[in-house]
C-alpha cells in the first residue's frame, strides 16, 4: 500500500506569526490555491481509494479540495490534529515567549501550560497510524491530510524514532510524503514533494 502524508495550505496563523497548534485558523486565499494545485497533482498522479483529515480547518479545508477532485468522502480523525500547545494557542510568539519560556531538558512524558507531552502526541500518532493500516488494503492508496507536526510523529512511530533524538521532517505548504508498505518493509518514495506550488 502507499500512503500520502500532506500537510496543510497556508493558513492565517502564517501571515499573523503566531502559535498555531490547537488555535482553529482557517485558509488563506494563497492556501486554497495551493491546496487546488495539490488536488490536481494527486488526482492526477494516484488512485486514491481512502481520504483522511484532521478536522482542524486549515487541514479539513486542505482535504476538501481533494474529495472534490477525487470524490472520495472525507475521513475526520481527530487523532490527526496537530500538536496540544495549550496556552500557547493564538499567541503571538513574542507573547508567548513573555509568558510561557521554554523549559529545558523537559522529560518527554511530562508537559507544561497545558500543553500535551511529546509521549501523549506521539502516542496519538502510533494511534492514527494503527487505525488507517487497519482499515487499510495491501493495494490501498491513502491519503492523510494533517499538520507539520503530525506528519514528524507519524514519521516517528513508523519508523520507531526515539522522542529524544528530535528528528524533524520539513514540511512545505501542502508538501506531499510518500510511504509504500509491504511484507518487505517500508521506504519514503518522495519526501516533501511541493513542486505544485511553485509560482503560487
Amino acid at each position: 500500500m502507499q500512503i500520502l502524508l500532506i500537510r496543510h495550505g497556508e493558513s492565517e496563523a502564517d501571515l499573523l506569526n503566531v502559535h498555531e497548534g490547537r488555535a482553529d485558523f482557517e485558509l488563506t486565499e494563497r492556501g486554497h490555491r495551493q491546496a487546488a494545485a495539490m488536488a490536481n497533482y494527486v488526482g492526477s498522479h494516484y488512485s486514491l481509494t481512502r481520504l483522511y483529515a484532521s478536522p482542524l480547518k486549515r487541514a479539513a479545508q486542505t482535504a476538501g479540495h481533494l474529495s472534490e477532485k477525487t470524490g472520495l468522502p472525507i475521513l475526520f480523525e481527530p487523532d490527526l490534529m496537530e500538536h496540544n500547545n495549550g496556552q500557547l494557542a493564538g499567541l503571538s510568539r513574542e507573547e508567548a515567549d513573555r509568558r510561557y519560556p521554554e523549559i529545558k531538558g523537559l522529560p518527554v512524558e511530562l508537559s507544561v501550560y497545558g500543553q500535551e507531552s511529546d509521549a501523549d502526541f506521539r502516542s496519538r500518532a502510533v494511534k492514527a497510524l494503527n487505525r488507517i493500516l487497519a482499515e487499510s488494503e495491501p493495494d490501498s492508496v491513502v491519503a492523510v491530510v494533517t499538520h507539520g507536526g503530525m506528519i514528524n510523529q507519524l514519521y516517528g512511530a513508523l519508523f520507531q524514532i526515539p522522542l529524544l533524538q528530535r528528528s524533524v521532517f520539513c514540511t512545505a505548504d501542502t508538501g506531499i510524503h510518500v510511504w509504500e508498505l509491504s511484507c518487505r518493509g517500508c521506504r519514503v518514495l518522495q519526501a516533501n514533494l511541493h513542486e505544485h506550488i511553485q509560482g503560487i
